[in-house]
């Protein structure tokens, strides 16, 4: 078995998420010890964004960070137990909302088309969006 980041980087469907993750300077975090929870969008989500809105992301490694960062979370949490919560604390500082049961769970507008990908320091879940902080939404929908 290996980490977050390896584990994930075999996946091709998650090739963006990776190039963004190492862009932003968190693939060691996601090699490090600790248990962590990761929500990797795969790269049709990526599809969905503006342009304009993503380059302005990527071109700033502060904001990239941030973004990625809001797809992680501390511990290693099945959708089994991310199902018992109404919220988790992100290491950006902001919150997700978590509802469904585990085999239909949202993100916030994210959906979990594949649970439970167990690695040697936490887990990870691919999603089908990509998540924003609350206040980068905001600006989003400004710009759209």
């Amino acid at each position: 078995m290996k980490n977050i980041f390896e584990t994930a980087r075999e996946d091709d469907r998650l090739s963006t998420s990776i190039r963004m993750v190492q862009a932003g300077g968190l693939a060691e975090t996601l090699r490090g010890k600790g248990e962590f929870t990761a929500f990797f969008p795969t790269n049709e989500a990526f599809f969905g964004f503006p342009g304009e809105v993503l380059d302005a992301i990527t071109d700033d490694r502060e904001k990239l960070a941030g973004m990625i960062m809001y797809h992680v979370v501390q511990g290693k949490l099945t959708t089994r137990e991310l199902a018992g919560m109404e919220a988790i604390r992100t290491l950006q500082g902001d919150h997700l909302d978590i509802a469904g049961p585990p085999a239909a769970m949202r993100l916030n507008d994210a959906t979990i088309i594949q649970p439970d990908i167990e690695c040697t320091n936490g887990m990870y879940h691919i999603i089908d969006r990509v998540l924003l902080p609350r206040a980068v939404e905001a600006r989003v929908k400004r710009v759209v």
